[in-house]
């Protein structure tokens, strides 16, 4: 019997990964890594550790022990100034249909404070769990955030389901052994294939949820 379903946050409830992206490359430009949205959006899903460790590794190069904190809060700092951050259409209703029946979760690799102040703002009062990219040392792929979650919201794995938008957050769901509805918000629908089904667009999660 279902009894919770764990969001995603970004590319999922907001339309806020191109802020994000936009964020990260002003970051990266200033230690000399040139980048494009869509290096972003394919490791989406993965905290601040995760997302410099790739991107330096894919420019050749290893961060410092120093860049982790530095280029985190310069992105967090730019992501606060330049974000205009909108909710998907159709999302309220969803979360209206199952805000009653079953307990609700958000698990993102976005840092804590940011993912705070979005949901209060937009979400008050809605999710018991919030799963942060603070709240795990190994980030998506890892299992450990939906393994978190699970845990925190007090139910067996397959009492759950996951809807994510990212293959890394896939991988995770999937590594942790919980059903995932993807949705290709901003990358190719065959990069989410191990998802369990892959629906178009969110208007189509409404209707599967229902």
């Amino acid at each position: 019997m279902l009894k919770a379903v764990i969001f995603d946050m970004d590319g999922i409830l907001f339309d806020s990964m191109p802020y994000h992206a936009d964020a990260w490359a002003t970051v990266f430009a200033n230690v000399g890594i040139k980048i494009q949205r869509d290096d972003i959006y394919k490791i989406e899903g993965s905290n601040h550790i995760g997302i410099i460790r790739l991107i330096f590794e894919k420019a050749g190069r290893i961060p410092g022990p120093e860049d982790f904190y530095k280029l985190a809060e310069e992105k967090k700092e730019i992501f606060s100034k330049i974000n205009k951050v909108i909710v998907f259409e159709g999302i309220y209703e969803l979360i209206d249909i199952l805000k009653n029946k079953y307990a609700l979760a958000v698990v993102s690799g976005s840092d804590k404070a940011v993912v705070k102040e979005l949901i209060g703002r937009f979400f008050p009062n809605t999710f018991s769990v919030l799963v942060t990219g603070n709240d795990v040392t190994e980030g998506k792929p890892s299992p450990d955030p939906y393994l978190k979650a699970v845990e925190m919201l007090k139910v067996q794995k397959n009492e759950c389901i996951v809807i994510e938008n990212a293959p890394l957050g896939v991988e995770s769901a999937k590594k942790a052994g919980l059903y995932c509805i993807a949705i290709p918000t901003y990358i190719e629908p065959e990069l989410l294939k191990n998802a369990d089904i892959i629906l178009p667009n969110h208007a189509m999660l409404k209707e599967y949820i229902k």
